[in-house]
C-alpha cells in the first residue's frame, strides 16, 4: 500500500491533493453468533453486542463494521477480524463486549499503516493477546501461485 507523503503545506492546495491517495478503509467483521465465556445461549448474543459497541465507538472514523454468522473460532469465544484491501488480514479471539472501542482503535491504526501490517506498538492489549491468525493479502497469494516451484 502506498500513501501520499507530501508535506502538510500541500494539504491546503486543492490542486496538489486532488490525486492524493487515501488510506484504504478498514472493515471490522464481528462474529454475531459468538456466545459469552459461560457458553449461555443469551439473546442478543455477545457477538452482536460487541458489534454494537464497535459501532458506537466508530463515530466518523469511516470504518465498516459488519456482523457475520461465524468465524469458526468458537474455542476462543467472541471473535472479530480486521480487513483492509491490499493488506494483511487479522483474526482475534477472547474478546469481550467492552472491546468495541479497541476494535475501532485497532482498525484506525491498521488503515493508516504504510506497509499493510497492523503495528504492534499502539495496538490495544486485547488485540495483542487475542491474535489468532494473520493472513497475507489475496494479491500476495495470487502472485505466489503464479511463481514456478523451485524444485
Amino acid at each position: 500500500m502506498t500513501f501520499d507523503d507530501r508535506t502538510d503545506s500541500s494539504a491546503t492546495d486543492p490542486a496538489a491533493t486532488a490525486d492524493a491517495p487515501t488510506p484504504a478503509a478498514a472493515t471490522i467483521l464481528v462474529c454475531s453468533s459468538c456466545r459469552g465465556a459461560d457458553g449461555a445461549d443469551d439473546r442478543p448474543r455477545p457477538g452482536h453486542l460487541l458489534a454494537e459497541a464497535a459501532r458506537a465507538a466508530n463515530e466518523d472514523a469511516g470504518i465498516r463494521i459488519v456482523e457475520i454468522e461465524c468465524l469458526g473460532n468458537c474455542k476462543r469465544r467472541l471473535s472479530a477480524a480486521l480487513l483492509c484491501e491490499g493488506a494483511w488480514s487479522y483474526v482475534f479471539g477472547d474478546l469481550a463486549v467492552e472491546n468495541g472501542a479497541d476494535l475501532v482503535a485497532g482498525a484506525k491504526l491498521f488503515q493508516t499503516s504504510e506497509n499493510g501490517l497492523m503495528p504492534w506498538r499502539g495496538r490495544p492489549e486485547c488485540l495483542k493477546r487475542g491474535l489468532v491468525s494473520r493472513l497475507p493479502p489475496a494479491t500476495a497469494i495470487a502472485l505466489a501461485a503464479t511463481q514456478k516451484d523451485p524444485s
